[in-house]
């Protein structure tokens, strides 16, 4: 017997560290060749690791929202043969059973048994306490009438204190007025006699993986970048009815088109008279990269959270082949199949909640990008045609842009542009 050292294989060019973010195995299991142990996040794309051998698991190298450097021990595997190491075996189990029994137990909740002490002895009684009763005592006396006296019950009443989660330290737990003192003191919570309790329980989350990955995206987009945000609002009524015609022309034997293929072909006309906006800055250099191809990315909502798949060279697709690759890359990335390319290289981004949205909102910049637009819901609502209010379907865009790169004149031009193109959808196809 022999045992076999996994370490972290390079999970991607340039990469120097990753994430631990899921074991698939734990120690005593039996792995075979080929199975996926666990997976390790780097970026946005979450790899999983397979085993290269056949054996038993005997030690793993990391807790859940580790940061593991490739090339560092990720497992230790007990297997027939040699094996790759030169630690015997009893060396690791021993290790392995160490951690075990150090690793400290974390407590989400509060003790329920606040008037026991550990080393109180079985033949003591505990001296009697006057803070507020835990969740578990209080369903106990949920059933039984409290002891008190008239008065006492009478300034219980006046201060909303229900008697039932109160200790009492008198005989048989009779509540007295220093029981009440002493409770209304250490801040016990006031309730209703209908028996509603205050819930003081406390989950703890660990903030790992694809969160962890967001919350350092948007810090450093919100600490690096000066946001200058403008909404406007855009009548969107020509353009559903055309996207309704144009969806009901193919009946299904295309992907169906939502305002963002036409909010994508807008950007690719906006910004080719702005180049300057289809760019991503370097702020560590000082400078700014103004791209050719329009690489538009989606914010997609996930199981794992937000992701941004990228759909490229929106300028050579057409409308059809746009909303095609909107919806392919959606599927992939609520699937969690969304390779890392897919998830990289977008040159400006747009966020939209759909039927969500709000009124307005103000979009995160997708760092090193320098603008993002923002869709918002639609509603009907009345507009002043200059003889009279009529309803129409209106639209407000709220477009982020770095203020470090863009002046707010340029943000305005475009977004003025954007405007125009939705309001006359004609426009988007004149030159195709």
């Amino acid at each position: 017997m022999g045992v076999f050292s996994i370490r972290l294989p390079d999970v991607g060019e340039g990469v120097a560290e990753a994430e631990l973010v899921e074991w698939h195995v734990k120690v005593g299991d039996t792995v075979l060749e080929d199975e996926m142990i666990g997976a390790v996040m780097t970026d946005k794309a979450a790899v999983e690791i397979p085993s290269s051998v056949t054996g038993k698991v005997v030690w793993l190298g990391g807790d859940i929202g580790d940061v593991i450097a490739v090339g560092a021990e990720l497992m230790r595997l007990e297997i027939d043969g040699e094996g790759n190491q030169k630690e015997v075996l009893e060396s690791a189990v021993v290790e392995s059973e160490q951690t075990a029994v150090t690793k400290p137990t974390k407590v989400t909740a509060p003790q329920t048994d606040t008037n026991v002490e550990h080393n109180t002895a079985p033949s003591e009684k505990p001296a009697a306490s006057h803070q507020p009763a835990a969740a578990a005592e209080s369903v106990a006396y949920a059933g039984a009438k409290p002891l008190a006296a008239p008065s006492v019950r009478k300034r219980a009443k006046d201060h909303g204190i229900d008697l039932r989660l109160v200790n009492g330290s008198g005989p048989a737990g009779r509540i007295n007025h220093a029981d009440l003192d002493s409770w209304l003191a250490q801040g016990g919570a006031t309730a209703a006699v209908t028996g509603r309790v205050a819930n003081t329980s406390i989950t703890e989350i660990k903030v790992v993986g694809m969160r962890r990955k967001i919350a350092e995206k948007m810090s450093l987009a919100k600490t690096r970048i000066p946001h200058i945000t403008i909404v406007e609002e855009v009548d969107v009524t020509n353009l559903e009815e055309l996207r309704g015609e144009l969806n009901e022309s193919h009946d299904g034997s295309r992907s169906k088109l939502t305002v963002l293929p036409f909010m994508m072909k807008a950007i690719v006309e906006a910004v080719s008279e702005q180049p300057q906006l289809n760019a991503n800055y370097d702020d560590d250099a000082g400078i700014i990269y103004q791209h050719g191809g329009v690489h538009i990315g989606i914010a997609t909502q996930t199981p794992a959270g937000l992701m941004v798949p990228v759909v490229r060279h929106c300028e050579a697709l057409s409308l059809w082949d746009s909303a095609a690759e909107v919806a392919r890359l959606a599927l992939v990335s609520r699937d969690g199949g969304a390779t890392r390319a897919e998830l990289s290289g977008s040159t400006i981004t747009i966020s939209s909640l759909g039927p969500l949205g709000a009124l307005a909102t103000t979009p995160i910049i997708n760092h090193p990008e320098v603008a993002i637009i923002g869709i918002n819901k639609i509603a009907v609502r009345p507009h002043w045609d200059g003889q009279q209010f009529v309803p129409r379907k209106i639209m407000n865009i709220s477009a982020s842009f770095d203020h470090r790169v863009v002046d707010g004149w340029d943000a305005a031009v475009m977004v003025q542009k954007l405007k125009t193109l939705l309001e006359k959808p004609a426009m988007l196809f004149v030159g195709d």
